[in-house]
Parts: structure tokens; C-alpha cells; sequence
């Protein structure tokens, strides 16, 4: 459950590309290269084209990255930052506003880090990426566990009820509330599906206007996503030590080993409360994940942590999803022939918001 930043990468790589295909050595020298290297550009990049001729200029590929990097620079800065969302001094947010005459969809960053680190802070390419496509970008911090005071599933309510605040803020903020999505790698997966697969946390009661709030989502991204954070079940899937993970240890307040494979009644509880896929039913929103970790058993002398990103956890969502009928894409890369493709996981959420009436 480290940071997992293959998302963010993802999308840079397809803004920096042009940056180092007309920045390499040799560019003048190296002309059939370089025409290779255009045309794969322009196949990428069609608005780079600015004439429309059909062919991509040197010149024209580096006015578009010029361009490119004023709209990242433009977009760097939130339009609102670290807004309260809750009581907690992490409980912040980041909102990054799409321009456009009508309420936008809303995606929401949710970052990794074992639930003991990370940062709400994102790359400007990716978020430019969204506004491209009309969707408004949020990112949250949540509180971090202690082994103490704070356990799982706190992190994970954090999320919800940072869903819940940003609805509340649709009408000053533009946002269509019928359509956010939540993703995120590790630990900000597996927040993201908890509030995607859990029930409906909204109290209409409430005297809190936010409570009031649905906390339902649309869309779900993971990059080495645990459907589970059960230490029983993660020996079980995945094998080896990846369930001796300090964080887990630490999400519930145990020790040793002994401790966390003989819960008593109430840590169980905790276990399945705090694990996405215990809450999954057939109604839930659909599910775009990757994986990169090696595959494969674990080796015998795997260190404890080790394969705590291992796609057997995406097999196992996919199994139960299947027999639920509810939509997912599962797309591992470690094999080198099957890419992640983050412009894929952006076509995935507006295929599920366009599904909403």
C-alpha cells in the first residue's frame, strides 16, 4: 500500500511525448526518425496539426507542447484550495474547476500511501486531462491511522463524507451531482471502492445539510487496488507475507501476528466493515482497475508486505462482480502486453456518466 502513481505518470506521458520526441539528440540528423516520430505524434495528437495539412511540422509539434504547458500551468493551482470537508485537520480538499456553461461531472482523486502517507497533490497534466474531457477534478487528504485513535474504516468514511461535501457545494461549484466518479492507487483504491460499494451513507434527518448528502458514486478507478484489508482473506489470496504489511497491522491496532489471524468477534466486525468487497451487491457502480505487481505465487523468502499490490485482488473483484453482472475491466501490465491505458480509464467514466439520467 505505497503510493501508486502509475495514473498520474500515465497521463503525463501522453503530455510529455511530444516534449521528448522533438527534444531528442540528434533531431536534425536523424531525419526518417524524426518523420517516423511526427507521424506517431500526430496519430496522438491530431489538434497539433494547426493547418490541417496532414502532416506534422517540428515546428508545429513544438508550438503544441507550448501550449500544452501554458494549460498545465494554468491549471496547476486549484480554484479552490484545502477547503475544510470535515473536523479533522486533514479533512481538505482541492477542487479544480472545468469551464463550461453547465454542471460537470466530477472525479475525485483520492491519493495512496498505506493510510500512513501521501498527498492530495496532484499532476497538472492529468488534471488538464479531465477538463478536457468536461470533468471537474477534486483531491482529498483523510486522516491517517495511528494503531490508536484512529483505525480503518476512518480514512474510508472520510472519503464518503468528502463525496457528501462536494455535492453539497454543486450549485456554487457546477458540479452534476448525478455524476462523480472516485479513483485512486493502494490505499486510495481501496477507499474508492469502499465508497463506491457501501451502502448509502446519507442521514435526510440529519441537521447536518452535508449528512443529507448521498454518498452514492457512478464510476470507480483503482490502480493495485485491495478489495480486502482482512489479514485471513489476504493470506488466503494472495499468499506469502503481503498480509503482514505494517499498515495492516496498524489499521486495527494489533501486534502480532496471533492477534491478526485470531480476531475476536468485534475485530472481525472491523475486518469485513472496513474491506470494499464484503459491501459489493448487485446494484454497485462499475469498476475500472490495473495492476503492474509481479503475478505469480510469492517467493518463499518474500518479505512481509510484499505482494500487497498483487492482482490476484483484482481476479478475486472480478469473480465477484461477475457474479453480480455489474461491469468492470480488469488490465494487468506486468506482462508488458497489455499497457495500462489511463486515457481508457478516463473513456471508462464518461461511458458510465453518460449511462445516468
Amino acid at each position: 500500500m505505497t503510493r501508486f502513481s502509475l495514473l498520474p505518470a500515465g497521463f503525463r506521458l501522453l503530455v510529455l511525448f511530444a516534449v521528448m520526441a522533438v527534444s531528442s539528440p540528434g533531431w536534425a540528423e536523424e531525419k526518417p526518425e524524426v518523420d517516423e516520430r511526427l507521424q506517431k505524434l500526430l496519430k496522438r495528437f491530431p489538434d497539433a496539426d494547426k493547418n490541417k495539412d496532414g502532416k506534422l511540422t517540428r515546428e508545429e509539434a513544438l508550438e503544441y507542447r507550448r501550449q500544452r504547458q501554458k494549460a498545465q500551468a494554468n491549471v496547476a493551482e486549484p480554484t479552490y484550495a484545502d477547503v475544510k470537508y470535515g473536523k479533522h485537520e486533514r479533512n481538505v480538499l482541492d477542487f479544480y474547476q472545468a469551464e463550461s456553461d453547465t454542471p460537470t461531472p466530477l472525479v475525485i482523486y483520492i491519493h495512496g500511501g498505506g493510510f500512513v502517507g501521501g498527498s492530495k497533490k496532484m499532476n497538472p497534466g492529468l488534471i488538464q486531462n479531465f477538463h478536457n474531457a468536461g470533468m471537474s477534478v477534486a483531491a482529498i487528504h483523510y486522516r491517517f491511522i495511528d494503531g490508536e485513535d484512529i483505525l480503518l474504516p476512518e480514512p474510508q468514511r472520510d472519503g464518503a463524507r468528502a463525496v457528501q461535501f462536494l455535492r453539497s457545494k454543486a450549485k456554487d461549484w457546477n458540479i452534476d451531482k448525478k455524476r462523480v466518479a472516485c479513483f485512486g492507487g493502494s490505499a486510495g483504491a481501496g477507499i474508492s471502492m469502499w465508497i463506491g460499494f457501501h451502502d448509502d451513507l446519507a442521514d435526510p434527518d440529519s441537521s447536518d445539510p452535508i449528512e443529507r448528502e448521498s454518498t452514492r458514486i457512478q464510476a470507480i478507478g483503482t490502480m493495485g487496488g485491495q478489495g480486502t484489508y482482512d489479514p485471513i482473506k489476504i493470506k488466503a489470496l494472495v499468499g506469502g507475507r503481503a498480509w503482514e504489511h505494517p499498515s495492516i497491522f496498524k489499521a486495527y491496532g494489533v501486534t502480532t501476528a496471533e492477534e491478526a489471524l485470531h480476531p475476536t468477534p468485534e475485530q472481525q466486525k472491523r475486518y469485513d466493515e472496513s474491506s470494499a468487497i464484503t459491501h459489493l451487491t448487485k446494484d454497485d457502480p462499475a469498476l475500472y482497475m490495473i495492476y503492474s505487481e509481479a503475478d505469480g505465487p510469492l517467493p518463499a523468502n518474500a518479505r512481509p508486505g510484499q505482494g500487497i499490490h498483487h492482482p490476484n485482488f483484482g481476479r478475486d473483484l472480478v469473480k465477484k462482480m461477475n457474479e453480480l453482472g455489474i461491469e468492470n475491466v480488469f488490465v494487468y501490465t506486468g506482462d508488458n502486453k497489455n499497457g495500462a491505458s489511463p486515457q481508457a480509464m478516463l473513456e471508462f467514466f464518461q461511458k458510465q456518466f453518460a449511462k445516468v439520467k
